[in-house]
């Protein structure tokens, strides 16, 4: 997998808007200021919007070919070095046609978001380029009150850092608390919850790294059987990175979602799997069972799997870089970058 170069001070980064045009809409374009200030003044980039970024959901939901364009116009671009997606939706599937992943392959960049965008960061894996599962523009960056120290962590140590050896700690506090999207409220921070559980692990022993592939297992169906799904021999000795969206899907949706990629064989392969926090913790016991009963089932019953890891729709969310390799360590309970995600 093609690496990007790390970020510095005074590069420029695009923001993308490529399932919903919700960040152009004005009653939320607050959120774009906030997001571009703090990108501005606390890592020094410079802020560039795509051309249709900001014109909103009715707009960019009756042309997906001008949301490619922006994805495409920003690779394409030599003085970005960064593309940062707006926020996740439903709708991403829809640009396929109008991907070029020569363009993709040929332009190596940072690109990052999560949720609806795992339909991007399947482009890039197609396409070979290392991508980073991680903050959005409207959730994270230009969370209320301030970005969560987590985050500006996440950012700085694996967007602008060598961060070989670097360790993925659990995050020390969480939050279920929703602060209404008005621009009234930007000031107002939410309520923290202390961490009770750490990392788990469901089942597995010592150490096992491999190079990670994943996403929102929510968008899973929407690939699969497209020419973004990778063959079985894509994910040989893989670490698989599945997570929840905030539609906190019903256990037994889960269940089946599992079953399918223990049909395609894709169980019998990997050597670990990392699971994300449910969004608000909702069913987090259960989840945990149906995991466990479904490798029962396809006989990966020792499989490493270490659950309860702050990403994705676990607010507040760190990065994952797909395509590089990590370490999952069962007896420490430890998550460890086995390469820079960088150069």
């Amino acid at each position: 997998m093609i690496k990007p170069e790390k970020l510095k001070k005074g590069d420029k980064v695009a923001i993308v808007s490529l399932s919903t045009g919700l960040l152009g809409e004005d009653s939320l374009i607050h959120k774009y200021y906030i997001a571009k200030e703090r990108l501005e003044k606390d890592f020094g980039l410079e802020v560039v919007t795509m051309e249709n970024t900001l014109k909103g959901i009715a707009y960019l939901y009756e042309h997906p070919e001008r949301r490619a364009k922006d994805l495409m116009d920003a690779f394409k671009d030599k003085s970005i070095k960064g593309i940062f997606c707006a926020i996740g939706g439903n709708d991403t599937i829809r640009l396929l046609p109008y991907i070029d992943f020569d363009v993709i392959k040929n332009n190596p960049k940072i690109f990052m978001g999560y949720s609806d965008t795992t339909v991007n960061h399947f482009m890039l894996q197609k396409a070979g380029l290392v991508s980073y599962y991680g903050p959005s523009i409207m959730c994270e960056i230009a969370d209320y009150g301030k970005m969560p120290d987590n985050v500006k962590k996440a950012i700085t140590n694996i967007l602008f850092n060598d961060s070989a050896n670097l360790e993925i700690e659990s995050c020390e506090y969480w939050s279920d608390d929703f602060v209404p999207w008005q621009e009234e409220n930007i000031n107002k921070v939410k309520k923290m919850k202390k961490e009770e559980h750490g990392y788990e692990i469901l089942q597995g022993n010592g150490k096992v790294a491999g190079s990670l592939i994943g996403g929102c297992i929510d968008v899973f169906p929407v690939i699969n059987g497209t020419s973004l799904w990778p063959e079985k021999k894509a994910w040989q000795d893989k670490i698989l990175l599945l997570e929840t969206s905030d539609e906190e899907i019903n256990p037994d949706l889960l269940l089946l979602y599992l079953r399918n990629l223990g049909a395609q064989g894709i169980l019998d392969v990997i050597k670990g799997i990392i699971v994300g926090k449910p969004h608000n913790e909702k069913y987090y016991e259960e989840y945990k069972e149906v995991y466990k009963k479904v490798l029962k089932e396809y006989n990966q019953s020792t499989l490493p799997v270490i659950y309860n890891v702050n990403i994705g729709h676990a607010f507040f969310t760190g990065i994952l870089p797909l395509g590089i390799n990590i370490e999952i360590d069962c007896q420490e309970k430890k998550l460890t970058l086995m390469e820079s995600a960088t150069n």
